[in-house]
């Protein structure tokens, strides 16, 4: 029976506060926080650490697919769905494909992966949503949006956690919110027309029509999970619909974390999912250029699922605040700051691809002569001296602590100025590798310092992006 076998999310360290969002501009704020993607972070990088919470406790060689859904997806022709499965050290033998172009986009890629299992054209996808939208400095937009990502596991097995029992979807052509082609910012209409003609008429219409199909009301439902661009909107579609907001309604996230584009609708869905019980009716709409609403139901495989993934609770408690807007702006690249120490390193597209499953997948070597670890990849082990005698292993999912470390005042930009540069000890043969740390306080660091590995953007170069694993404190 197809269905959700697990799930996982993703939200960035850094929150940055809306006062702080609106003084800038002398504007009024909407209050709470957004979430902020690190200066080394985008949406290929939080899709992967969203696939890998996911994945915790299984075994990755099971999954046959893995979609990704992205309105900001880093390159306009290149598959990103590729680079985010070698990041979750997924076997090559699978199926990859990107969704996007609409909020839908996540939701969208959910359907396809549901309809693939159905008919058993593939075992389990994994489905990824990430975005990182840039609103127009001092707009709505700016102190709403937020960046996260959210992961799902689809499979076909006669134990699901969560079985979709019902779907249905519309289609509407509609100015409402777009980017052209060379646009950075997201543009938008009015937002009264927005709401009415756009968002209200077609949520409603997809939800009623989804209930009536399943021969259900609002009142059998145990949780709505109702994407929204405001949570006036969210409520409002909930009292017309006839869901009782307080107990009905799942936390639309935009106090804490902001809307997060094509992966908001599947990170309300494991958000509810973190607190379901079995036999829960959750529904799940997303809108964009229409609608996609889903019923499901929660089984009792779902307590086998809990605890395993960091999810949105977690990472929703693992913060720290940005200390200024301007560092926002130079985060997103709205703001040239300085740059850092120039990188000695031109990327070549012939050598990242024969280095792929060290740099990527993070693979170390393991001798089997003598069973040595060593990353990068050793073709020779520098213990016993055996040649192409050797093992790939996975490093990016071990615990490791600082071994030693220098902190580099000269090599970081203005807007990050130091740099840690650490030698980590994995609990893994002892290997040891030599990498940058990331969201961090550079004066905390310290030897025997718990770390894990993250998937990151490392630098362009000839027209390349260019991703590394960092290391960064337990979170």
């Amino acid at each position: 029976m197809p269905g959700i076998i697990s799930y996982g999310a993703y939200i960035p360290l850094w929150r940055l506060a809306r006062d702080t969002i609106a003084a800038a501009w002398g504007i009024a704020s909407s209050g709470g926080e957004r979430s902020v993607a690190s200066n080394d972070e985008d949406s290929v990088t939080m899709a992967g650490e969203a696939a890998v919470d996911c994945l915790a406790g299984l075994q990755r060689e099971d999954v046959d697919g893995l979609y990704f859904a992205s309105t900001t997806s880093p390159y306009k022709e290149k598959e990103c769905s590729t680079l985010v499965a070698a990041a979750a050290d997924l076997r090559p033998n699978i199926v990859t494909a990107d969704f996007g172009n609409s909020l839908r986009a996540g939701t969208a890629a959910l359907r396809a992966a549901l309809d693939a299992v159905s008919a058993r054209s593939i075992g389990h996808v994994l489905v990824t949503a990430s975005d990182c939208r840039i609103g127009y400095p001092g707009s709505t937009h700016e102190q709403t949006f937020g960046d996260a990502a959210a992961a799902l596991l689809i499979g076909d097995t006669t134990t699901p956690a969560v079985t979709v029992d019902c779907a249905y979807s519309l289609s509407n052509e509609l100015y409402d919110v777009w980017r052209l082609d060379k646009d950075l910012y997201v543009r938008s209409w009015e937002d009264r027309f927005i709401i009415e003609h756009g968002y209200m008429e077609n949520m409603e219409k997809g939800i009623r029509e989804l209930l009536r199909k399943a021969d259900l009301s609002a009142r059998d439902v145990t949780k709505a999970v109702l994407y929204a661009p405001t949570s006036r909107a969210q409520q409002g579609l909930a009292r017309r619909l006839g869901f009782d907001v307080k107990s009905q309604l799942q936390d639309l996230l935009v106090d804490n974390v902001g809307m997060t584009g094509c992966a908001h609708a599947l990170l309300m869905l494991v958000a509810a999912l973190e607190a379901a019980g079995a036999g829960d009716r959750i529904l799940v709409a997303s809108y964009g250029s229409g609608c996609d609403a889903l019923l499901l139901r929660v089984n009792r495989e779902i307590e086998t699922v809990k605890g395993k993934a960091r999810g949105v609770g977690r990472y929703l408690n693992s913060r720290r605040s940005l200390s200024s807007y301007t560092k926002y702006l130079s985060y997103r690249g709205l703001l040239e700051t300085q740059p850092g120490e120039p990188s000695r390193l031109f990327p070549s597209a012939t050598t990242g691809w024969r280095e792929r499953n060290w740099s990527i997948r993070m693979h170390a070597s393991k001798c089997r002569s003598c069973g040595t670890v060593a990353f990068p990849i050793e073709r020779v082990c520098y213990k016993c001296r055996s040649k192409d005698e050797f093992d790939e292993v996975r490093l990016s999912d071990r615990q490791a602590r600082v071994f030693t470390f220098t902190v580099d005042n000269l090599a970081g930009r203005s807007d990050e100025p130091a740099v840690p540069q650490i030698a980590v000890e994995f609990d893994y043969g002892n290997a040891r590798a030599y990498l940058l740390m990331t969201d961090c306080d550079p004066t905390e660091v310290e030897v025997d310092m718990p770390v894990e590995m993250t998937f990151r953007r490392l630098y362009e170069g000839a027209g390349m992006y260019q991703y590394f694993w960092k290391c960064r404190p337990v979170r």
